[in-house]
């Protein structure tokens, strides 16, 4: 199958066009802003389907909005019309259609010409009316507040947040880009106007807050829940506005006699991530805990854990080595310690369901 993708250099089109590359049967055909009217003849000709996603929005004069948004369309469905065949297209409009301004009023008209289109050939049409798309790869300092904001964090420049109370509907390219893909496989009949799921509802000051957030994590380490939702995509949105030169950090190292601690990673209410070191002969550790619990893994050289319960003291011994995944447990009411049994350099990683805290630490020295 052969797509045409119109505005194929854009922010959408380069996200598309990097899926598209995935799709074994699929041979695309660009259209940009460089093309002419007989490359866009050309392309309609050869086309299976066409994802017409080129438009203007930040013209010279007004006139250009018409021109870039209402003219190009008409041109394809005139060229589409001319072919006497289905050619399903799919249409990047916008939520601005509904606004009295030169923007919304050029892409209703692109629209209209859409829809006069399947009245009359009854050619496929899909409309997107879509809010602000954010996502990798979109120009900052253009037509995106989340692009502006992200890039300029990212590389330290300063942000102006006139309105903080200012809402945004938003809605990440990752579902754009799979709608659409879904709607091409799928062809569904009796869908015109085609909406994409989830999409988000912030406000500016609350995007400005969460990103600063996401910058300072690499000083506090404290991670934001960047797993699910609208947290997950904006955080993978704002990395990738960080320049090659700051994609490593350096973290702080706590070393004396016994080897090394690292903190990684910490979390809101998740605990937090570290690893520490051990030289031959060494013993760490010598507590216990109330309520926190923490799981170890050797990754490498060989270790003793030894545990002793306050009350009954009872005692318990594990043997583990980097060589054989295992998982250690802490439990509450143990002291535990852990002492390198090797030749070589003990290298253990740490996970503990809670962040250390210095002014209330659960942690109580008890020989085991």
């Amino acid at each position: 199958m052969k797509v045409l993708v119109t505005g194929s250099n854009g922010f959408i089109g380069k996200n598309l066009i990097a899926s598209l590359k995935r799709e074994t049967d699929i041979e695309t055909i660009c259209f940009t802003r460089t093309s002419s009217y007989d490359d866009l003849k050309s392309a309609v000709q050869q086309a299976d389907f066409i994802f017409h996603l080129a438009g203007v929005n930040r013209p010279e004069n007004d006139s250009e909005f018409d021109v870039g948004n209402a003219d190009l369309t008409a041109s394809i469905c005139e060229l589409i019309r001319s072919e006497k065949r289905n050619i399903p297209i799919v249409y990047s409009s916008s939520i601005q259609v509904e606004q009295a301004n030169p923007y919304g009023k050029s892409k209703l008209k692109a629209e209209t010409h859409l829809m006069s289109l399947h009245n009359d050939t009854d050619n496929d049409v899909y409309n997107y009316r879509l809010p602000n798309v954010f996502g990798k790869w979109c120009r900052p300092n253009y037509n995106s507040v989340v692009a502006t904001f992200c890039y300029n964090i990212a590389n330290g420049l300063p942000i102006e947040v006139h309105h903080p109370e200012g809402q945004l509907h938003l809605v990440h390219i990752g579902v754009v880009i799979t709608s659409f893909l879904q709607t091409m496989r799928a062809l569904p009949k009796n869908s015109i106007q085609i909406n994409v799921e989830p999409s988000y509802t912030t406000t500016l000051g609350e995007l400005a807050e969460i990103l600063y957030r996401f910058k300072n994590s690499r000083e506090t380490l404290v991670t934001e829940a960047v797993g699910d939702g609208f947290k997950r995509v904006l955080y993978a949105t704002y990395i990738s506005y960080i320049a090659p030169a700051d994609f490593n950090y350096t973290i702080p190292k706590h070393e004396d006699p016994r080897g090394v601690f690292v903190e990684m990673l910490k979390t809101e209410n998740s605990g937090q991530f570290s690893y520490f070191s051990a030289h031959p002969g060494v013993t760490r550790g010598g507590h216990y805990h109330h309520c926190k619990t923490e799981k170890f893994l050797v990754i490498k050289g060989q270790a003793r854990f030894g545990f002793r319960h306050i009350v009954t003291d009872e005692t318990c011994e594990i043997l583990t080595d980097g060589a054989h995944p295992e998982i250690v447990e802490t439990v509450p009411g143990w002291s535990h310690d852990i002492t390198n049994i090797g030749d070589t350099e003990l290298i253990v990683m740490l996970w503990a369901n809670e962040v250390f805290d210095q002014q209330r630490p659960d942690t109580v020295a008890y020989k085991v």
